[in-house]
């Protein structure tokens, strides 16, 4: 008879959709073997509350009848319909103090776990794995974040519900900025990564997309190529238009600026005012144009995830079960050709922690990418020819290699 397994499953870092979708296929998959199943609170913060006693095991053990609720409907299963996490992702602590990382690794010894289920992006799997080396655990990753930087898959848990959340949004303004003859400027989420913008931006209908990948910086040259794509719009009589960016494109000191679409809505209007005093007399009608910028901000995270997502989510942690079940432990569940597969940690944390130490991303969109000769083919102005010009100094080292 197959040994009780004990496995402890936490979120960390942002939420996003689909995390609990996760965390049910977890607790089903793992109760048809007659496994325990822990859902650890915040994180690594769960794990420092077990070591300081303020939760037992029995406190954190998650059945799969646990989404029953008051009323006649004994069983209603709502928990893959939830957003956000169940278990909570928060961590205050750093695992690096010392007397912090004590703590967590008494906390796993004390719920006795057999591996560690860890659903969170790259940066949440450097943290772990980093714990998991000095505690000897046995961990098997879930990609989750909006951005989609996770290298070694092709889809991360959340993603696609954001680029649907982004992509109605991008819709509904499209009225608004048409009502009103503006350009409508929107910032979307994506801290180095320009695959939500790129995606959401060609599916919303966007005349302009900026991503970190096309253009890093945000400056002059830049600038004057939105005018300009601006400018042939308004002589084809369409008076508004829509502008994506990226979170991550930087101000043109090569800066990160919390509200990086207000600068570049100010920097339209400043240059079109400019190029009318010296005669560019196809600038002067810009002049005129109310330019306005919005921040679509954490809304970006939310929404019921969609049909993907949770069918991403359930096959994720079926995969991580069975993983477990093997005993082949250290490893990332990834998306690759339509299939769920499996690549190792020791592939993947390398990428990962180069690429924090260098300020890169691990998962950029590659300047090659199908998305992106679908925008350029559109006539979308995505920055390429800037691009090419710096095309040599972009990360192409962690293109998704080919898992087996």
């Amino acid at each position: 008879m197959e040994r009780r397994k004990r496995i402890g499953i936490l979120t960390s870092g942002g939420d996003c959709p689909g995390l609990n979708a996760v965390i049910r296929s977890v607790v089903k998959c793992a109760s048809r073997r007659e496994w325990d199943v822990y859902g650890i609170p915040y994180g690594t913060d769960g794990l420092i509350r077990v070591a300081q006693g303020l939760c037992s095991p029995e406190d954190l053990k998650l059945s799969d009848h646990g989404y029953d609720i008051p009323g006649l409907l004994h069983g209603l299963d709502v928990l893959q319909f939830l957003s956000g996490s169940i278990l909570g992702s928060l961590s205050r602590g750093n695992p690096q103090d010392p007397h912090v990382q004590a703590e967590i690794l008494a906390g796993y010894e004390r719920l006795g776990l057999d591996a560690l289920i860890v659903i969170g992006g790259d940066g949440s799997l450097e943290i772990i794995c980093q714990l998991a080396e000095k505690g000897n655990w046995n961990v098997i990753g879930v990609p989750k974040t909006i951005d989609n930087d996770v290298p070694f898959t092709e889809q991360s848990v959340g993603y696609n519900t954001a680029v649907d959340t982004v992509t109605k949004m991008l819709y509904d303004l499209t009225f608004t900025a048409a009502s009103h003859d503006r350009v409508m400027v929107v910032q979307v989420m994506g801290r180095d990564a320009g695959h939500l913008a790129l995606n959401a931006g060609i599916a919303g209908g966007a005349d302009v997309i900026l991503i970190p990948e096309l253009v890093p910086i945000l400056n002059s040259m830049v600038v004057d190529q939105i005018c300009q794509r601006l400018e042939s719009l308004r002589h084809n009589r369409r008076k508004f238009a829509l502008v994506v960016i990226s979170e991550g494109v930087k101000n043109q000191d090569g800066e990160k600026e919390k509200y990086i679409g207000d600068r570049l809505a100010e920097q339209i209007h400043q240059r079109s005012r400019e190029l009318c005093g010296v005669h560019d007399e196809s600038a002067c009608e810009l002049t005129q144009v109310d330019t306005r910028s919005t921040v679509l901000g954490h809304i970006q995270r939310s929404g019921t995830p969609n049909a993907f997502d949770r069918l991403l989510g359930t096959a994720f942690g079926k995969k991580a079960i069975d993983l477990i079940a093997e005993e082949t432990y250290n490893q990332l569940v990834v998306w690759r050709n339509g299939q769920v597969q499996a690549c190792s940690l020791d592939d993947v944390m390398p990428i990962i922690r180069q690429c924090h130490q260098e300020n890169r991303c691990p998962g950029p969109v590659q300047l090659d990418s199908c998305m992106v000769q679908v925008a350029e083919s559109l006539g979308i102005y995505i920055g390429i020819d800037i691009a090419n010009q710096n095309a040599s100094s972009l990360p192409r080292s962690t293109a998704v290699p080919v898992v087996d």
